[in-house]
Formats: structure tokens, C-alpha cells, sequence
């Protein structure tokens, strides 16, 4: 920290996933602790730092426009100096850097050095991509932009499955745990901060814990959560269903904090697809996860996302997905079209699908779970509900979510009357609006 440094105005845009908002909290902190103003809309920044998502095309877009955005501004305004950060100048970094109006670029796995970035002179890059190892990924203080009463907690790093289609292993390296103590006392500094529900997330939670060694599991880490003081709900996200364990069932099972929700992106149904994209789990295998899931945990809520349009999915195996998905009955489904994103074996595959086939296929996915979902809140009109409220939308509207709900992923519930944020609050399920549910509070 500098002695005596000059008061910045930092704007900070998130781009990306909560593992991308974890990340923006750890960076807003650091640049808090030094003295700059953070918070600042862009145009009144003096520097405007972007963490940007690079995992898909359409993200990659985003993450250019929101760019260009900034460097109008710093054409035009008061902006000094843009700094981009994340995902994608690990990916493409060096040419973000050849723009020449970018002052600085800082890979995904160097943040520690935004600080340094936005309060230096010249400009920089820092692309060496350093790769902690367990014992290094100590916990980091957070400036939180979630509401008080919630939390993302992540438990590892990168990802080392290697799936066809994916550039997370090339972006964040390779898969490494947190250690335990670490987690544990970030866990109790959120809780200490209000937060009531923390959400597990890494790019495969499920993993955590298979470089520790010993019996340091996903199971034993929940096991140890739900015994500290002042969390209500645990939420488990981003699992992987190869890793998805009958211990952890069980874990999940008996911890009265850890929350009857799963979100276990599956990706598609067909063996061959299934083989293609190396999921390294078959139709059986998850078909046999999935029923274990609902039988052993009462009120167990299953949210997926599938990838429609791989190389080489045939009518047949798309109409395989399709039947699934309509037998099945997952409580909350997203569609992804595949992206052949550069690097990628699935990129080079033959027989890559037209983009308006895609499409087609995505949308009657979407159809059909659109009817599950209305459905679904059909069968639980007038059935109690515990809602946490998250606050007041912009329309004035009271807005939570019930256990089956994660944040910025999910649905809500809407209530009918007003309660504060962080709050529990008891009801009746008066209706729903399209996905949502209208919650009128006892």
C-alpha cells in the first residue's frame, strides 16, 4: 500500500458467473483498502476497470462492448485509464493489449495485481497467469455486492475435466481446492457480515477436496458448515454428476442447514453426445444419480442446464434430450446452443450443426420446460412457503426466494406485502406470474 496515495474513483464493471463476482469483490477490496472511491458510474471514474467473462462467444461480446464503453469515455470524460481483467485477457490477452487505448490488461489468475494496475502510470500487462496452489489460495478480505444476507463462497479453483467444448481448464487452470481452515474463515467472516445463506460455488464443487488428500471431501466440508453459528441455508451449486458421491448424498441428507437443492449441469442425455463432449458419465449413471437424489432427500429440488447442437447430434438423440426432458420434470432448466469455441476439440469436430438448428432445438427445449414450470407452480398454489426476502425491486415490488431458488439464477417468489431484506419470512402460495411465484405472507 502506498503511503500517501492519491484518492482514485474506481468504476468497476462485473461481467460472468459468481465465480467472476467473487473474484470483482476480492479486486474492489483491495483497491477499498488503498483509498480509492469505489462505486463510481463510469463517467465519474477516474479509472474503470472491467472483469470480463471469456468462456462463450456471447459473453466475449459483452465483454467488448462494455470495453468500448469505457474507452469512450475515457476519449471523451474523465476517465484516465481502463484496466480489463478476468477471463478474457487470459484468453486473448495480448491482443487486447495491441489495442493500444487499453492501459492495462491482468489475467484471471493475477487479480492480486489490479491494485497496481489502476494506480500505475504507464501502461501494463500482467498476463503470468500464476496458479496458486491449495496451500496458497488463502482467504482474501471481500467488499460484497450481494446483498448482506446472502453470499457466493468458492472452494476451489479451475477445472480439470477437460470437457470437449469448454475453455474453463485453458482460462483458470487446473482444478485446486482451497484448504479447509481457509474456507471455514471465510465462511464465518460472511456470516459475521449477515449473511444467512451461503452458496457453494467452484467450477466443479463437487471435486473439492480430491487434491487435499485424507478425508477432506465435499461430504466432510458441509458436514463442517453446518455447524457453525448464524447460517440458515446452504446451497450446493455447479456440481458435476461423474463426482456426485453417495457420501455426499448422505451429507446432504443429514445436515439440516444444507438445502434439498442441487444445480448439476448435466449438458445432454444421449451416450454419444454424452461421449463426444467427455462428460465421463453416461445416460445410466445419471439417471440413477438423479433418482437417488430425489428418493434419499425429501423435497429435493434439481436445477440442470443442457447444450443443444453439438457436433454431430442427430434428430434422434436430440429427440432422446427432448423425451427426457419432458419424462423428467427438472424443477428449473437452462439451454445453452454449442459455441465452437477456438482451442477446443469440439470446435475442430465433424458435422457441426447449423446455428438455426441450434436455435430450433434450443427453443422447444425451453417450451417444453416452460410447461413443466408452470405446472410445477400450479401444483403448489396454496401450499406454505418460507420466503427470504431480498429486497424491493424497481417497480416497488417485495422480492425473495424460497429454498428452490438461487439467487441471480432462478425465479423468485414476489410477495404480496412488504418485509425487510434478510428476513425469513412464513406464507401461502396465492398464485404465480409466469415463472414466479406470488407469496402472500402469513
Amino acid at each position: 500500500m502506498s503511503e500517501h496515495p492519491e484518492t482514485l474513483n474506481v468504476c468497476l464493471v462485473s461481467l460472468g458467473c459468481p465465480k467472476n463476482l467473487v473474484d470483482s469483490e476480492k479486486m474492489l477490496a483491495d483497491l477499498a483498502g488503498d483509498g480509492c472511491v469505489v462505486g463510481s458510474p463510469m463517467d465519474e471514474a477516474d479509472v474503470i476497470v472491467i472483469n470480463t467473462c471469456g468462456f462463450l462467444s456471447a459473453a466475449r461480446d459483452e465483454s467488448l462492448a462494455v470495453i468500448a464503453e469505457a474507452l469512450e469515455h475515457k476519449r471523451t470524460g474523465r476517465a484516465r485509464r481502463v484496466v480489463v481483467a478476468g477471463c478474457l485477457p487470459t484468453r486473448d490477452g495480448e491482443k487486447l493489449y495491441e489495442h493500444g487505448e487499453i492501459d492495462a490488461v491482468v489475467g484471471v489468475n493475477n487479480r492480486h495485481d489490479v491494485l497496481a494496475a489502476v494506480r500505475a502510470s504507464k501502461r501494463t500487462t500482467r498476463l503470468d497467469d500464476y496458479m496458486p496452489s491449495a496451500a496458497g489460495a488463502a482467504a482474501a478480505a471481500r467488499f460484497r455486492l450481494t446483498p448482506p444476507h446472502t453470499a457466493f463462497l468458492r472452494i476451489a479453483e479451475g477445472c480439470s475435466q477437460h470437457c470437449t467444448y469448454c475453455t474453463i481448464p485453458s482460462i483458470r487452470g487446473p482444478f485446486r481446492s482451497r484448504l479447509p481452515d481457509a474456507v471455514l474463515a471465510e465462511a464465518a467472516e460472511l456470516i459475521a457480515g449477515g449473511a444467512v445463506e451461503l452458496n457453494l460455488i467452484a467450477q466443479d464443487t463437487t471435486g473439492y477436496g480430491s487434491d487435499l488428500g485424507g478425508e477432506t471431501s465435499l461430504a466432510w466440508l458441509l458436514r463442517q458448515l453446518n455447524e457453525l453459528d448464524g447460517v440458515e441455508w446452504l446451497r450446493l451449486m455447479y456440481t458435476y454428476p461423474r463426482r456426485f458421491s453417495d457420501e455426499l448424498i448422505d451429507a446432504m441428507a443429514d445436515c439440516d442447514r444444507v438445502l434439498p437443492y442441487v444445480d448439476i449441469p448435466l449438458q445432454h442425455i444421449s451416450d454419444g453426445v454424452l461421449k463426444r463432449m467427455g462428460r465421463g458419465a453416461g445416460r445410466s449413471q445419471i439417471e440413477t444419480l438423479l433418482a437417488n437424489l430425489r428418493s434419499r432427500i425429501e423435497g429435493m429440488v434439481l436445477r440442470t442446464t443442457f447444450i443443444v447442437g453439438f457436433p454431430g447430434e442427430s434428430e434422434a438423440e436430440f429427440a432422446e434430450l427432448l423425451d427426457f426432458v419432458e419424462e423428467f420434470g427438472f424443477d428449473a432448466l437452462g439451454v445453452f446452443e454449442f459455441s465452437p469455441e477456438p482451442g477446443t476439440p469440439a470446435a475442430e469436430m465433424p458435422d457441426q450443426i447449423a446455428d438455426d438448428v441450434k436455435a430450433d432445438r434450443a427453443k422447444r427445449i425451453m417450451l417444453a420446460q416452460q410447461q413443466i414450470a408452470l405446472e410445477n407452480n400450479e401444483s403448489v398454489t396454496d401450499s406454505p412457503i418460507t420466503v427470504l426476502v431480498d429486497g424491493v425491486d424497481e417497480t416497488g415490488r417485495c422480492f425473495g426466494r424460497y429454498y428452490g431458488q438461487a439467487p441471480e439464477i432462478d425465479s423468485l417468489c414476489i410477495l404480496t406485502e412488504s418485509r425487510p431484506a434478510g428476513t425469513f419470512v412464513e406464507g401461502t402460495v396465492a398464485g404465480y406470474d409466469g415463472y414466479d411465484l406470488i407469496v402472500k405472507p402469513s
